[in-house]
């Protein structure tokens, strides 16, 4: 399915389901088929699920247009307006949980009445005063490095039915790193530690114990920052810990789920 946002640009979303509305936001680069695993399981457990590819990523439309965080919160925000929800649990993977977070900013509780960040920290640059960042980026890298290949995301294989469903996104809808380099730049840039402190919806935080991209001890800085925070480690996990892992995450899902519900 299509849909319009307000600065005319295309995104491809798919949106099935009766109950709670539950909303899957990607990392960047990445496709939506890359939440298989999570959608057939909330789908199983009675859920309403929205997926849709970010601008540039996927079948949604490449433009230069709106190469930031703040636009991709928005896109988020009216989105869910033309669905007519009002009340969801919002599920964000590495960029897609900053995309949350430029939502909080932006809207408050919004439309949320829960957020769930996979493996994103807060601050993606190290420096004296954080050093959960983005594997050893710095400002002397910065933006340098995002140029660089990022590496493997992930510790274990995922299953193929996943791996087969994004790689066909991925050869009709090929990612441009390049073309939204700019928007990358915006994503590393951002300190979000004030949107955690101020959360104003149950919020959870996970991590995979093996990240190649973030140290899973940053889920201990988030608590520091608001103790009412949940976190939660998933042993053998990489990236993408709901690819990699989704037995675990479906069942931290379903719990966290329940409980905004409540």
């Amino acid at each position: 399915m299509k849909f319009i946002t307000s600065d005319h640009i295309r995104l491809d979303y798919d949106d099935e389901g009766t109950g709670y509305p539950v909303i899957l936001v990607s990392g960047l680069g990445m496709c939506k088929e890359i939440w298989r695993p999570t959608k057939e399981f909330l789908l199983q457990s009675g859920y309403r699920v929205v997926t849709f590819d970010a601008r540039n990523q996927g079948a949604s439309e490449h433009t230069f247009k709106g190469a930031r965080i703040s636009r991709h919160a928005i896109d988020v925000y009216e989105l869910l307006k033309s669905l007519s929800i009002e009340h969801c649990l919002a599920v964000g993977h590495s960029m897609g949980a900053s995309t949350m977070f430029g939502y909080v900013s932006l809207f408050g509780r919004g439309q949320l009445d829960g957020l769930i960040d996979i493996d994103q920290s807060p601050k993606m640059i190290n420096d004296e005063t954080w050093h959960y960042g983005f594997k050893d980026l710095t400002w002397d890298e910065f933006p340098a490095a995002l140029k660089m290949p990022l590496g493997r995301a992930t510790a274990v294989k995922i299953d193929e039915a996943t791996v087969d469903a994004v790689r066909q996104a991925n050869t009709l809808h090929p990612y441009d790193q390049s073309a939204n380099f700019n928007f990358a730049i915006d994503h590393a840039f951002q300190d979000w530690r004030d949107i955690i402190a101020l959360m104003p919806v149950p919020f959870l935080a996970v991590a995979g114990e093996k990240s190649p991209y973030f140290n899973p001890d940053f889920l201990q800085a988030i608590q520091i920052l608001n103790e009412k925070a949940q976190t939660q480690v998933v042993a053998n996990a990489g990236h993408a810990v709901m690819a990699e892992q989704p037995a675990a995450f479906n069942q931290i899902l379903d719990r966290f789920a329940m409980g905004v519900q409540s």
